[in-house]
């Protein structure tokens, strides 16, 4: 039994011996209530001090304060107090005094590029929205058949400004409703946040205090999964919502930074852009919709002729604003985290905070069953990207030493990928954010959290022409099956035209083009796995190189923990963890679509819990996944996944599609 085990290694010193037991326990165990689960956790603490790994610690004994067990809350308590009074919590709170004599002075920080430019993102943004939806009023007007251009203006304007007025000022009642209806929002005083956070507070209190600002409604949703976000209309009705884990995973003065993040929002009045632009996209994609069933519909030819128009125009419109939409998202969280250095003074305590939110939002996943919904429904919201917690989550899982988490940034600061990833993401990259934080340390004299100037040079180390000769090359990959379709018409116009009379070309050299196309990006990202390399999940999210399309085989030794579809029953997805960390598993049936759901729905339970070896693709980007193969479980269970088997079926049957209709019409 690990639980015995682990308690007998740590008894003797094996401290080193003891912590993968004893966690392995904790993630076994079903009841976190029971007396063996405490007592786990009660060992855990104390491997975690003898180990060094005292952030570890702090987060254990404050998830133990909350027990129902009288006796297990003291000790925790005792505990928790000790490890503050440790050497290195005294360093800390030096560096807090320094801090707070940075704050007084008034010291501005320059973002020296970083971000961009916050009003101009906004601007151009909502003017954008707002034509578009002024363009998309008109072409509703115009839709139903006005006689009078000038009457039909008037009153797409009308409805621009009702539809926006009322988008702006009503948005963040629909949200109360959805918070307390999803998430049973709790909405508290000043006074339970002080004593959950003192320094808090005193940020609050002097922000709102300095920019004049009413203090927002402050609401605490009791989920273990750590993050926070901030919504609302106008400033002095804002709304600020964080999660029971964030004081569970974050100390004191981490907690402080990501409020001062949130309030810059609101100072800012981005959180209000956000909110009017979001609804503008939406509003964009009901008109998209609703022309769409006019054209379905059909009756009036030019009524359907005029819909069809309006339904591309929309989507079109639908689609920029849902890029300009994450733009501003990503810009104004540079602003948010240069507003929370600035007014507490403590950069390295938001970049220690975004790395622990990262990790609470792993380790809590690693005990779940279902990813949380509250973590996927508020995903551009949050203060944090979830999709992009495992690599840095996972680094602070096993090692909380900031050299050793510093190497999976280096994904995100150069590898190209990174780029071209981040633009479908609300959020900057960690990495970047990170090191933006870490410019802000380094002006106000303090040493950086993270060494990111050790990252950078191991960066500028990179094969460059690894990282950019085959992301170029990926690019046209990607594309595969357009270019093989388009090659394949203007092939077929060229010989058509060149007086071969072959009516079947016109549709044949297009078909063998497309699954020219198939094939060869199956290839490119499902290569041969029979070599596939034993590692484990964070060397794999270490590696600087890693594509999104070109798949890494590798063999992974674990356990599953549970799906990898957020409140979805039936499942197909996996999620397996391993000794250094957790990572989700993409399964797909032969059998497509309905062969998933019947996976998830007849087997995935029976799996869940069992010790497995697993090989498949992997593939790093926002979030990193692995594309499986083959799962062997301990009791001889053997599951197949088969990713490139519709790609070559498809693509090898439309070129057998395109030689049968040559070899068909040129004997007619």
């Amino acid at each position: 039994m690990s639980l015995q085990a682990g308690i007998d290694a740590a008894k003797v010193g094996h401290y080193q011996e003891a912590i993968p037991l004893l966690e392995q326990y904790c993630r076994n165990c079903s009841e976190q209530s029971s007396a063996e689960y405490c007592t786990a956790q009660m060992w855990l603490v104390r491997a975690y001090k003898a180990t060094g790994e005292v952030e570890k610690a702090l987060i254990l004994c404050q998830r133990l304060m909350q027990s129902q067990d009288q006796k297990v809350s003291d000790w925790a308590s005792k505990m928790y107090q000790k490890l503050n009074d440790s050497p290195r919590e005294t360093e800390t709170r030096k560096n807090s005094s320094a801090i707070e004599n940075r704050k007084s002075a008034g010291v501005k920080l320059t973002m020296g590029g970083v971000g961009g430019n916050l009003a101009f993102a906004s601007v151009v943004t909502l003017s954008l929205m707002f034509g578009m939806v002024l363009a998309l009023g008109l072409a509703i007007v115009f839709i139903v058949g006005s006689d009078n251009p000038v009457t039909g203006l008037g009153i797409a304007i009308a409805i621009t400004l009702v539809f926006n007025i009322a988008a702006f000022f009503l948005s963040p009642f629909l949200m109360d409703f959805t918070q307390s209806w999803l998430y049973k929002t709790r909405w508290v005083e000043l006074a339970e946040i002080e004593n959950l956070s003192p320094q808090t507070i005193a940020v609050i209190r002097r922000v709102c205090q300095q920019k004049k600002l009413k203090v927002p409604r402050l609401g605490i949703i009791e989920d273990q999964n750590p993050t926070a976000f901030t919504y609302g209309s106008l400033p002095n009705s804002a709304r600020l919502v964080v999660s029971r884990g964030l004081f569970t995973y974050l100390d004191d003065d981490e907690v402080a930074t990501v409020y001062a993040h949130e309030l810059g929002h609101i100072v800012h009045w981005d959180f209000a852009v956000m909110t009017v632009a979001s609804t503008l996209v939406q509003i964009c994609y009901l008109i998209y919709t609703t022309a769409r069933s006019l054209v379905r519909g059909g009756g009036d030819s030019k009524l359907a002729d005029a819909a069809k128009t309006a339904s591309l125009v929309a989507y079109i419109f639908y689609f920029i604003g849902t890029y300009l939409l994450l733009f501003l998202s990503r810009t104004r969280e540079y602003f948010a985290d240069h507003f929370a250095a600035e007014t507490t003074g403590n950069p390295n305590g938001l970049s220690r905070a975004l790395v622990k939110i990262a990790y609470g939002i792993v380790e809590e996943g690693s005990r779940a069953k279902e990813p949380s919904r509250l973590i996927e429904g508020t995903r551009a919201l949050g203060i944090y990207d979830a999709k992009a917690a495992a690599t840095t989550g996972n680094a602070y899982r096993i090692a909380s030493q900031p050299e050793k988490i510093g190497r999976v940034f280096l994904w995100d600061m150069f590898n190209p990928w990174g780029w071209w990833m981040e633009l479908n993401s609300t959020h900057p990259l960690t990495g970047k954010r990170v090191r933006a934080l870490s410019t802000y340390a380094e002006q106000l004299g303090l040493e950086t959290e993270f060494d990111m100037g050790k990252v950078i040079g191991e960066g500028k180390g990179l094969d460059k022409s690894k990282l950019y000769g085959s992301f170029f090359l990926d690019i046209l990959l990607y594309g595969a099956e357009t270019i093989g379709l388009l090659a394949g018409i203007v092939i077929s116009i060229i010989i058509v035209s060149s007086g071969v009379n072959n009516a079947g070309l016109i549709f044949a050299c297009p078909l063998i083009g497309l699954g020219i196309g198939i094939i060869i990006k199956a290839l490119v990202m499902f290569p041969n796995y029979g070599k596939a390399e034993e590692t484990d999940v964070l060397t794999l999210m270490s590696n600087p190189y890693a594509s999104p399309l070109r798949g890494r085989p590798a063999t992974l030794e674990g356990k599953l923990i549970g799906r990898g579809d957020a409140g979805y029953k039936f499942g197909s997805d996996l999620k397996l963890q391993d000794s250094s960390g957790m990572l989700y598993l993409h399964y797909a049936s032969r059998f497509g679509p309905i062969g998933n759901f019947l996976f998830g729905m007849k087997r995935v339970e029976s799996l869940i819990d069992m010790n497995v070896g697993a090989v498949g693709w992997f593939r790093r980007g926002i979030m990193p996944w692995m594309d499986l193969i083959q799962l062997k479980s301990e009791n001889g269970t053997i599951v197949n996944s088969y990713h490139r088997f519709w790609s070559l079926i498809f693509g090898g049957g439309l070129i057998i599609l395109g030689i049968a209709l040559m070899t068909f019409f040129s004997g007619v």
